[in-house]
């Protein structure tokens, strides 16, 4: 995840982690809304079913989407 990029981007590869731009910076949890909202976007599911399990102040998170 990178913090304070001039665009967002989600860059999704099929054997690595997933790559994230947000513009929001790290400041109250600006950049881990964005990157919730980006990836929900990305896979088009709702926000609310994506969850911030570890890396709230790390730039390598893990995020948690419920299954359907």
């Amino acid at each position: 995840m990178t913090p304070g990029a001039s665009r967002e981007d989600v860059k999704i590869a099929d054997d690595g982690p997933v790559q994230l731009r947000v513009s929001a910076r790290p400041v109250d949890g600006a950049a881990n809304e964005a990157v919730l909202r980006l990836l929900a976007a990305a896979l088009a599911r709702p926000r609310r079913d994506l969850t911030l399990l570890r890396g709230d102040s790390a730039r390598v998170k893990l995020i948690g989407v419920a299954s359907e």
